[in-house]
């Protein structure tokens, strides 16, 4: 039987790896609930100058993704996990010494800086270790670090700030971001092949670009849902709010561990398509059912879509990468993120705010069905790569 040969995926390094990305992006979430509280508490800042503190960590982020892939293809990937998480330590544990906004979002800028360096680094990792047959299961497995970081980090937040103020807050996410760098260096040096001696500078891979923007509208479509979803949560009567980004990433959870190896069963391209479809009847079926019941269906099929993306577009992307360019690759991919988490909600915003959320919904949903459009057209384009 094939499965009897299945080369082993849940090696120590592996699992290093996934519970330090659990630690980081806990303590992530973490700041991310705290983050607003504090600005508009005892730094005495409005609602504008919260916003600003918790998105501008994208800006420094972006930018250096690229470069940070370039410094893991040659410098290896240890020492950019270490860095990073150290770096993200360093920003949280300074928030105990400040109450000025403008310190703050320098800490923030540098927060982007961790988070450039440990993101790329955790997926060109997660590529060296993988065996190629099981790569979409492992990026299936290892993205749960950040959701159920992203979801619980606030949880946590939310206890020691009970317990012992802001103080406690920061002093615990730095001490997650501390146990993150220890784990990295448990899972030692994954880079297989070093970069090619005299090769040409590149911090961008070009292969990588046209499957990027198939990534981007998922992102961009996604996030400007998660965005409004509470907002419209509270005006159809929905009685917990959080209720539906609950159900959102409890069901990415559940599926990503139950479908963890549909990813490696299908071709990557066209499941990508497909995913960013179901994204799309999602948001349709929450723009125009108009209740708690039509969210919540909408919710489902958005999850589900979701569920496939990122390890879909993924296994693509290092498809068309050798050993030695998996930092390039992962920083290309990856700038995404900034850019899809980002662009989405302000131009969704710009949407809801005069002709209202429903209308932002159904803008997403376009978004995401150019996306599937744009994807399938590369698999005509490139029939032997996906």
């Amino acid at each position: 039987m094939a499965g009897s040969t299945r080369e082993p995926l849940f090696t120590r390094a592996f699992i290093a790896l996934a519970v330090a990305e659990l630690a980081y992006f806990t303590a992530t979430g973490l700041a991310l609930f705290a983050l607003p509280l504090y600005v508009t508490g005892p730094v005495g800042g409005d609602e504008a100058s919260a916003g600003l503190s918790v998105g501008v960590f994208a800006v420094s982020a972006f930018v250096l993704r690229p470069f940070a892939g370039r410094a893991s293809d040659r410098f290896g990937r240890r020492p950019m996990l270490v860095g990073g998480a150290l770096l993200a330590a360093a920003s949280l544990l300074l928030l105990t010494v400040t109450q000025d906004l403008a310190v703050i979002i320098g800490l923030r800028l540098l927060a982007g800086v961790a988070e450039a360096a440990f993101f790329v680094s955790v997926f060109a990792a997660l590529a060296d270790l993988a065996p190629a047959s099981r790569l979409g299961e492992a990026l299936s497995y290892n993205s749960l670090g950040l959701y159920l970081g992203i979801a619980f980090g606030p949880l946590v937040g939310q206890v020691l700030l009970d317990a012992a103020g802001f103080r406690a807050v920061w002093l615990g996410g730095a001490g997650l971001a501390v146990l993150a760098a220890g784990l990295a260096f448990l899972v030692g040096e994954t880079r297989t092949a070093p970069p090619e001696i005299g090769g040409r500078l590149r911090i961008v891979h070009r292969p990588a670009i046209p499957i990027s923007i198939g990534f981007l509208s998922s992102l961009a479509a996604v996030g400007g849902f998660i965005a409004f979803a509470t907002l419209w949560a509270q005006r159809i009567d929905l009685a917990s709010p959080s209720i539906a980004l609950f159900a959102y990433g409890a069901v990415v959870v559940v599926c990503r561990i139950a479908f963890a190896r549909v990813p490696d069963r299908l071709p990557s391209l066209p499941l990508a398509a497909a995913s960013l479809v179901l994204i799309g009847v999602g948001l349709v079926i929450a723009a125009a059912w108009q209740d708690w019941v039509g969210l919540l269906v909408g919710v489902v099929f958005m999850a589900v879509g979701i569920t496939f993306t990122t390890p879909a577009f993924f296994s693509a992307v290092f498809a068309t990468a050798s050993p030695s360019e998996r930092g390039v690759a992962s920083g290309t991919a990856s700038a995404a993120l900034d850019l899809g988490l980002g662009i989405g909600p302000i131009a969704l915003g710009l949407v809801a705010a005069p002709f209202g959320i429903p209308w932002a919904f159904a803008v997403a949903a376009g978004i995401a069905f150019a996306g599937a459009a744009w994807t399938a057209g590369l698999v005509r384009r490139a029939p032997a790569r996906t």
